[in-house]
């Protein structure tokens, strides 16, 4: 039974790392070629002469691109990922502390409307949504506001919500604490690992947003750094090597979230297990 059970043990090892392998080769892939002699760009997998020929092309050296180009880029990136992952924590931390603790009529009805919702791609919204917002177009509030409330997020605190006693917000009701101060200053510090994992699924999720950004902001100096990548370089132009640098600079940041939070995100990771 113990040599079966260690038998069972290397097996489940093995085929975790082989998928670990597989799940990781693409970043490996990447930043590989962006580090490659432009003649052997998707030649090799593992280069001779690592260059940084492509990332000088970005900032303007030996190359047409002009620098600020990508760095107006990187920050609308930013200035429209990192406000709407707020805006989004705030609307699901309150939207859920409402619809599990607060017991109004019409809770079944709302919660059945948002369950409705998440059976719908975000594909069929995309015309809707543009008729609606396209007066804000080539705005960061276009680009913002329409993706800033996340079902997912809504469901996720609801369920932390349900898992923490009742009697720890009546307590602070019979203190006469307001619900907008139990929701600041109860219920948010108590769902920091929860608040992690969504703003940080939330951020990568906005991060990498194309569609939406190519159709309400067409204007090349609110386009974000997603969208300049796909405009730039198309997937077997005459430049693959600058194209993966840019890739790997989009991908750093949501690199650094993780490591900095990963901590949170593994906690917020187990409680979605449980």
């Amino acid at each position: 039974m113990k040599k079966k059970t260690r038998a069972f043990n290397i097996f489940v090892i093995a085929v975790t790392l082989v998928l670990l392998v597989i799940s990781l080769f693409p970043f490996y892939y990447m930043v590989v070629q962006s580090f490659t002699a432009w003649d052997t760009v998707d030649k090799t997998l593992v280069p001779t002469n690592l260059t940084l020929r492509s990332y000088e092309y970005l900032i303007g050296r030996g190359g047409a691109t002009n620098s600020m180009m990508w760095v107006r880029a990187l920050l609308n990136s930013l200035l429209v990922a990192f406000p709407t992952a707020v805006i989004s924590v705030a609307i699901g931390l309150a939207i859920g502390y409402s619809l599990s603790k607060l017991g109004f009529s019409g809770e079944k009805l709302i919660m059945n409307s948002l369950l409705f919702q998440m059976f719908f791609p975000t594909i069929i919204l995309l015309v809707p949504r543009y008729m609606i917002a396209k007066g804000m177009a080539n705005t960061y509030p276009g680009m913002i506001l329409p993706l800033c409330i996340s079902i997912w997020a809504i469901f996720m605190y609801i369920n932390y919500f349900k898992t923490i006693p009742n009697e720890v917000f009546e307590a602070a009701r019979i203190d006469g604490a307001s619900d907008l101060t139990i929701l600041w200053k109860i219920a948010f510090p108590v769902t920091k690992s929860v608040t992690t994992i969504v703003f940080l699924s939330i951020f990568m999720q906005r991060w990498s947003e194309l569609m939406w950004d190519m159709l309400i902001a067409p204007d090349i100096n609110m386009q974000t750094l997603n969208v300049l990548i796909s405009t730039q370089f198309k997937p077997m132009g005459a430049f693959p090597g600058p194209m993966y640098a840019a890739s790997v600079i989009l991908t750093m940041p949501i690199i650094l979230l993780f490591l900095r939070f990963s901590k949170y995100f593994k906690e917020g990771i187990s409680f979605m297990l449980k």
